[in-house]
Protein backbone atom coordinates (compact mmCIF):
# COMPACT_ATOMS: atom_id res chain seq x y z
CA UNK A 1 0.00 0.00 0.00
CA UNK A 2 1.55 3.30 -0.76
CA UNK A 3 2.14 5.67 2.00
CA UNK A 4 1.74 8.78 -0.55
CA UNK A 5 -1.22 11.36 0.36
CA UNK A 6 -3.94 11.94 -1.95
CA UNK A 7 -3.46 15.44 -3.25
CA UNK A 8 -6.66 17.72 -2.75
CA UNK A 9 -7.50 20.25 -4.94
CA UNK A 10 -6.81 23.58 -3.56
CA UNK A 11 -8.63 27.10 -4.81
CA UNK A 12 -5.67 28.52 -5.08
CA UNK A 13 -5.54 31.13 -2.51
CA UNK A 14 -2.87 31.20 -0.57
CA UNK A 15 -1.54 33.28 3.20
CA UNK A 16 1.68 33.02 4.23
CA UNK A 17 2.22 29.51 2.72
CA UNK A 18 -1.19 28.13 4.29
CA UNK A 19 -3.50 26.79 1.41
CA UNK A 20 -7.30 26.92 1.30
CA UNK A 21 -8.43 23.16 0.50
CA UNK A 22 -11.64 23.44 -1.85
CA UNK A 23 -12.90 20.01 -0.25
CA UNK A 24 -16.40 19.15 -1.38
CA UNK A 25 -19.23 19.84 1.09
CA UNK A 26 -21.28 17.21 2.90
CA UNK A 27 -23.80 15.89 0.63
CA UNK A 28 -26.05 15.60 3.51
CA UNK A 29 -25.02 19.79 4.11
CA UNK A 30 -26.11 20.39 0.14
CA UNK A 31 -29.60 18.26 0.25
CA UNK A 32 -30.37 20.72 3.48
CA UNK A 33 -29.34 23.87 2.35
CA UNK A 34 -31.48 23.15 -1.49
CA UNK A 35 -33.90 22.08 0.98
CA UNK A 36 -34.16 25.68 2.88
CA UNK A 37 -34.13 27.33 -0.66
CA UNK A 38 -37.02 25.49 -1.98
CA UNK A 39 -39.12 25.81 1.64
CA UNK A 40 -38.27 29.43 0.89
CA UNK A 41 -39.64 29.40 -2.39
CA UNK A 42 -42.86 28.02 -1.04
CA UNK A 43 -43.15 30.36 2.25
CA UNK A 44 -43.18 33.24 0.23
CA UNK A 45 -45.82 31.97 -2.34
CA UNK A 46 -48.01 30.52 0.48
CA UNK A 47 -47.68 33.66 3.01
CA UNK A 48 -47.43 37.37 3.20
CA UNK A 49 -43.79 38.01 2.08
CA UNK A 50 -42.65 40.63 -0.12
CA UNK A 51 -42.84 44.49 1.04
CA UNK A 52 -44.94 46.48 -1.90
CA UNK A 53 -45.99 50.41 -2.36
CA UNK A 54 -49.22 49.79 -0.26
CA UNK A 55 -48.38 46.91 1.94
CA UNK A 56 -47.27 43.29 0.86
CA UNK A 57 -47.75 40.29 -1.30
CA UNK A 58 -51.04 38.48 0.38
CA UNK A 59 -49.79 35.17 -0.31
CA UNK A 60 -52.00 31.95 -1.41
CA UNK A 61 -52.52 31.17 1.85
CA UNK A 62 -54.38 34.60 2.77
CA UNK A 63 -52.98 34.15 6.35
CA UNK A 64 -52.65 37.33 8.63
CA UNK A 65 -51.59 37.60 12.00
CA UNK A 66 -53.84 40.86 12.67
CA UNK A 67 -56.79 38.40 11.64
CA UNK A 68 -55.52 35.90 14.12
CA UNK A 69 -54.77 38.93 17.29
CA UNK A 70 -58.10 39.60 16.17
CA UNK A 71 -59.85 36.16 16.38
CA UNK A 72 -58.21 35.51 19.90
CA UNK A 73 -59.51 39.48 20.73
CA UNK A 74 -63.02 38.50 19.82
CA UNK A 75 -62.83 34.87 21.75
CA UNK A 76 -61.84 36.92 24.58
CA UNK A 77 -64.77 39.36 24.55
CA UNK A 78 -67.11 37.10 23.50
CA UNK A 79 -65.89 34.42 27.16
CA UNK A 80 -66.03 37.78 29.28
CA UNK A 81 -69.60 39.23 27.37
CA UNK A 82 -71.24 38.91 30.38
CA UNK A 83 -68.84 39.50 33.46
CA UNK A 84 -68.59 42.61 31.26
CA UNK A 85 -72.23 43.51 31.10
CA UNK A 86 -72.79 42.78 34.80
CA UNK A 87 -69.90 45.36 35.08
CA UNK A 88 -71.35 48.13 32.99
CA UNK A 89 -74.84 47.87 34.38
CA UNK A 90 -73.42 48.06 38.33
CA UNK A 91 -72.69 50.27 40.49
CA UNK A 92 -69.51 51.03 41.56
CA UNK A 93 -69.98 50.84 45.17
CA UNK A 94 -71.35 47.17 44.58
CA UNK A 95 -68.53 46.28 42.56
CA UNK A 96 -65.50 45.23 45.28
CA UNK A 97 -68.68 43.12 46.66
CA UNK A 98 -68.95 40.56 44.01
CA UNK A 99 -66.06 38.58 43.49
CA UNK A 100 -65.95 37.42 39.73
CA UNK A 101 -66.99 41.26 38.47
CA UNK A 102 -64.19 42.68 41.28
CA UNK A 103 -61.43 39.92 39.62
CA UNK A 104 -62.35 41.07 35.92
CA UNK A 105 -62.58 44.65 36.93
CA UNK A 106 -58.88 44.76 38.25
CA UNK A 107 -57.10 42.81 35.43
CA UNK A 108 -59.10 44.72 32.83
CA UNK A 109 -58.81 48.07 34.49
CA UNK A 110 -55.03 47.57 35.00
CA UNK A 111 -54.92 46.94 30.60
CA UNK A 112 -56.41 49.99 30.22
CA UNK A 113 -54.81 52.29 32.58
CA UNK A 114 -51.42 50.54 30.79
CA UNK A 115 -52.89 52.07 27.56
CA UNK A 116 -54.65 55.62 28.14
CA UNK A 117 -53.64 56.36 31.87
CA UNK A 118 -49.87 56.17 32.40
CA UNK A 119 -48.96 58.26 30.34
CA UNK A 120 -49.65 61.20 32.79
CA UNK A 121 -49.69 58.77 35.90
CA UNK A 122 -47.26 56.88 35.28
CA UNK A 123 -47.39 52.92 34.33
CA UNK A 124 -46.86 52.88 38.50
CA UNK A 125 -49.53 55.00 38.82
CA UNK A 126 -47.21 57.58 40.82
CA UNK A 127 -47.47 60.34 38.97
CA UNK A 128 -44.09 59.60 37.38
CA UNK A 129 -42.50 62.74 39.92
CA UNK A 130 -43.08 65.18 42.59
CA UNK A 131 -43.93 68.75 40.73
CA UNK A 132 -45.21 67.61 37.47
CA UNK A 133 -48.93 68.10 38.01
CA UNK A 134 -50.28 64.75 37.12
CA UNK A 135 -51.31 63.54 40.78
CA UNK A 136 -49.95 60.62 42.30
CA UNK A 137 -52.36 57.75 42.52
CA UNK A 138 -51.11 56.03 45.23
CA UNK A 139 -51.17 58.20 47.95
CA UNK A 140 -53.98 58.66 50.40
CA UNK A 141 -54.40 62.50 49.11
CA UNK A 142 -57.94 62.98 46.77
CA UNK A 143 -58.95 65.83 44.56
CA UNK A 144 -62.82 65.36 44.40
CA UNK A 145 -62.65 62.32 46.50
CA UNK A 146 -60.88 59.00 46.92
CA UNK A 147 -63.69 56.19 47.02
CA UNK A 148 -64.40 54.37 44.33
CA UNK A 149 -67.98 56.25 43.59
CA UNK A 150 -66.13 59.20 43.45
CA UNK A 151 -62.94 58.02 41.08
CA UNK A 152 -65.46 56.81 38.59
CA UNK A 153 -66.91 60.38 38.06
CA UNK A 154 -63.62 61.76 37.96
CA UNK A 155 -62.72 59.61 35.66
CA UNK A 156 -65.87 59.45 32.96
CA UNK A 157 -66.10 63.47 33.02
CA UNK A 158 -62.56 64.66 33.67
CA UNK A 159 -61.21 67.92 35.35
CA UNK A 160 -61.15 71.57 33.81
CA UNK A 161 -61.73 69.98 30.02
CA UNK A 162 -64.02 71.84 27.64
CA UNK A 163 -65.72 68.95 26.11
CA UNK A 164 -67.89 67.76 28.94
CA UNK A 165 -69.99 69.75 30.56
CA UNK A 166 -70.35 67.94 33.68
CA UNK A 167 -66.27 68.14 34.27
CA UNK A 168 -65.10 68.45 37.45
CA UNK A 169 -64.09 72.46 37.52
CA UNK A 170 -62.16 74.48 40.24
CA UNK A 171 -59.72 77.57 39.01
CA UNK A 172 -57.20 79.19 41.06
CA UNK A 173 -56.64 82.93 40.70
CA UNK A 174 -53.71 83.96 39.80
CA UNK A 175 -52.05 86.12 42.63
CA UNK A 176 -49.57 87.69 40.68
CA UNK A 177 -51.51 89.60 38.36
CA UNK A 178 -52.25 93.15 40.14
CA UNK A 179 -53.79 90.71 43.01
CA UNK A 180 -51.10 90.81 45.81
CA UNK A 181 -47.61 93.24 46.02
CA UNK A 182 -44.43 90.99 45.59
CA UNK A 183 -43.93 90.94 49.37
CA UNK A 184 -47.48 89.90 50.25
CA UNK A 185 -46.90 86.77 47.93
CA UNK A 186 -43.14 86.32 49.50
CA UNK A 187 -44.85 86.02 52.82
CA UNK A 188 -47.62 84.22 51.53
CA UNK A 189 -45.62 81.70 50.40
CA UNK A 190 -43.66 81.50 53.31
CA UNK A 191 -46.95 81.06 55.76
CA UNK A 192 -47.96 78.37 53.46
CA UNK A 193 -44.04 76.32 53.53
CA UNK A 194 -44.74 76.87 57.42
CA UNK A 195 -48.00 74.64 57.44
CA UNK A 196 -46.27 71.65 55.90
CA UNK A 197 -42.59 72.35 58.50
CA UNK A 198 -41.01 74.33 55.05
CA UNK A 199 -38.55 77.42 56.02
CA UNK A 200 -39.11 79.53 53.17
CA UNK A 201 -38.12 83.80 52.90
CA UNK A 202 -40.50 86.11 54.22
CA UNK A 203 -43.02 86.76 57.04
CA UNK A 204 -44.53 84.01 57.94
CA UNK A 205 -47.04 85.95 60.25
CA UNK A 206 -47.75 88.66 57.73
CA UNK A 207 -48.27 85.63 55.55
CA UNK A 208 -50.68 84.43 57.39
CA UNK A 209 -52.61 87.40 57.65
CA UNK A 210 -52.42 87.21 53.36
CA UNK A 211 -53.45 83.51 53.50
CA UNK A 212 -56.54 84.66 55.60
CA UNK A 213 -57.65 87.70 53.57
CA UNK A 214 -57.13 85.61 50.54
CA UNK A 215 -56.89 81.76 50.78
CA UNK A 216 -59.35 80.56 53.03
CA UNK A 217 -62.81 80.74 50.86
CA UNK A 218 -61.10 77.34 49.04
CA UNK A 219 -58.16 75.93 51.39
CA UNK A 220 -60.03 76.75 55.01
CA UNK A 221 -58.76 79.06 57.54
CA UNK A 222 -56.46 75.92 58.71
CA UNK A 223 -55.33 75.10 55.64
CA UNK A 224 -56.35 71.47 54.91
CA UNK A 225 -58.34 72.70 51.82
CA UNK A 226 -61.89 71.40 50.43
CA UNK A 227 -61.29 68.40 48.09
CA UNK A 228 -64.96 68.77 47.28
CA UNK A 229 -63.89 71.71 45.28
CA UNK A 230 -60.74 70.48 43.89
CA UNK A 231 -58.89 72.65 47.19
CA UNK A 232 -55.71 70.88 48.16
CA UNK A 233 -55.03 69.97 51.52
CA UNK A 234 -51.90 72.80 52.21
CA UNK A 235 -51.09 71.16 55.31
CA UNK A 236 -49.83 67.10 54.51
CA UNK A 237 -46.46 67.46 52.41
CA UNK A 238 -47.94 66.51 49.53
CA UNK A 239 -47.55 69.09 46.72
CA UNK A 240 -48.98 68.16 43.44
CA UNK A 241 -47.19 71.19 41.62
CA UNK A 242 -43.75 70.66 43.57
CA UNK A 243 -42.56 72.12 47.04
CA UNK A 244 -39.38 74.24 46.64
CA UNK A 245 -40.18 77.74 47.58
CA UNK A 246 -40.25 78.78 43.60
CA UNK A 247 -42.75 76.11 42.55
CA UNK A 248 -44.91 76.87 45.73
CA UNK A 249 -44.39 80.98 44.29
CA UNK A 250 -45.61 79.98 40.76
CA UNK A 251 -48.36 78.19 41.89
CA UNK A 252 -49.10 81.23 43.91
CA UNK A 253 -48.68 83.75 41.31
CA UNK A 254 -49.58 81.96 37.89
CA UNK A 255 -52.82 79.36 39.57
CA UNK A 256 -52.04 76.06 38.53
CA UNK A 257 -55.17 75.17 35.89
CA UNK A 258 -54.19 71.46 35.42
CA UNK A 259 -56.45 69.20 32.87
CA UNK A 260 -57.83 65.98 32.66
CA UNK A 261 -59.88 64.72 29.74
CA UNK A 262 -63.47 63.01 29.74
CA UNK A 263 -63.17 59.63 29.17
CA UNK A 264 -66.80 58.64 28.58
CA UNK A 265 -66.12 59.07 24.95
CA UNK A 266 -63.23 57.20 24.65
CA UNK A 267 -64.31 54.20 27.28
CA UNK A 268 -66.99 52.36 27.60
CA UNK A 269 -68.62 51.81 30.99
CA UNK A 270 -67.53 48.81 31.84
CA UNK A 271 -63.79 50.39 30.86
CA UNK A 272 -64.46 53.38 33.08
CA UNK A 273 -65.64 51.67 36.28
CA UNK A 274 -62.73 48.56 35.62
CA UNK A 275 -60.16 51.60 35.65
CA UNK A 276 -61.90 53.26 38.83
CA UNK A 277 -61.71 49.70 40.87
CA UNK A 278 -58.03 49.30 39.71
CA UNK A 279 -57.01 52.99 40.66
CA UNK A 280 -59.15 52.20 43.86
CA UNK A 281 -56.97 49.09 44.92
CA UNK A 282 -54.00 50.69 44.47
CA UNK A 283 -53.52 51.44 47.46
CA UNK A 284 -54.95 55.12 48.37
CA UNK A 285 -58.84 54.43 47.75
CA UNK A 286 -61.36 54.99 50.38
Amino acid sequence: MSDKKKDVETTGHEWDGIQEFNNPLPKWWVYIFYATIIWGIGYTIAYPAWPLINGATKGLLGYSTRTEVAAEINRFEEMNAGVKAELASMDPADIVGNEAVYNYAIQSGRATFATYCSQCHGSGANGVEEGNGYPNLLDDDWLWGGDITAITTTITHGIRNDEDPDARWSQMPAFGDDYLADDEITNVVAYVGSLSGLEFEGDVTAGETVFMDNCTACHMEDGTGDREQGAPNLTDAIWLYGSSEQAIETSVRQGPFGVMPSWNARLDDAQVKAVAAYVHQLGGGE
